[in-house]
């Protein structure tokens, strides 16, 4: 059996921010196979699940907010200010959220324990207060259609640089690839109002970066320096381009917020 893509857990927790539901369950969902998350925010620690039931339910009814997915790297810090770039930079995602008393960053703390053949994660969400991030988020990424273009664009400029550098008659991770394309999106850990559109672009972008992942651990098939810094560039555009087709489908934002 092919594995499950690997959906970042900011992506997850955004996709149920920007949807709604149960808040246990969308906690469930987030923390996975982790120990029970947590959030510090206002000088204190809380269960993932009872911080986020004020923003699903609201007036003793389902609810939902303005939210993005974020998944920044050095050089790219993405929509996120500067009071929560280098915290988001080293964890590699953060979510930002616009709830009745202002905007903030959650960035996930994550702290690993036991062994590589059974890790287990504990997982400290920090929230920091920060400015309206709407706009920011809307010219960074554009909205879902603007973000599957650019990711379709990456990929095939991307796939004709490594054609010309005939990059598939040295590397020996085929078999692995064929694995990730086979692989299915685990959508049980998402809304089960997620939009169709929004999972299929999900499911790519998570595709895509998954294959930039195994091709950047193989350094030692190239053929030159020259090629070597070929192939990086290609993959560190398709790998941008994914980032943020993957943010741009769990990211839910009002029609007259950016405005």
């Amino acid at each position: 059996m092919a594995p499950a893509l690997t959906i970042p857990r900011s992506a997850v927790l955004a996709a149920w921010l920007g949807l709604g539901g149960d808040p246990t369950r969308a906690a469930r969902c987030v923390q996975g196979d982790d120990e029970p998350h947590t959030v510090q925010a206002e000088g204190r620690s809380r269960p993932l699940a009872e911080y986020v039931e004020p923003f699903l339910r609201q007036d003793g009814r389902a609810s939902s907010i303005d939210t993005a997915c974020q998944l920044p790297v050095p050089g790219d810090p993405a929509a996120l200010g500067p009071a929560v770039a280098a915290q988001a930079i080293t964890a590699g995602e953060a979510v930002l959220l616009r709830g009745p008393d202002g905007c903030r960053a959650l960035i996930p703390q994550i702290r690993q324990f036991g062994s590589q053949l059974e890790p287990g994660h504990v997982v400290t969400w920090v929230a920091t207060p920060v400015l309206d991030w709407r706009r920011a988020v809307a010219a960074a990424t554009g909205g879902p259609r603007e973000a599957e273009q650019a990711l379709q664009q990456g990929l095939a400029e991307a796939t004709a640089a490594l054609v010309r550098l005939d990059v598939a008659r040295w590397s020996p991770l085929s078999d692995q690839v064929e694995a990730v394309r086979d692989a299915a999106l685990p959508v049980e850990l998402l809304p089960p109002t997620m939009p169709g559109a929004r999972l299929r672009m999900l499911a790519t972008a998570a595709r895509v970066r998954a294959i930039v992942g195994l091709a950047a651990t193989d350094t030692a098939s190239s053929p030159s320096v020259f090629v070597a810094d070929q192939r990086a560039a290609a993959l560190r555009e398709t790998d941008r381009a994914a980032r943020r087709a993957l943010a741009a489908s769990t990211t839910f934002v009002a029609a007259t917020a950016t405005m």
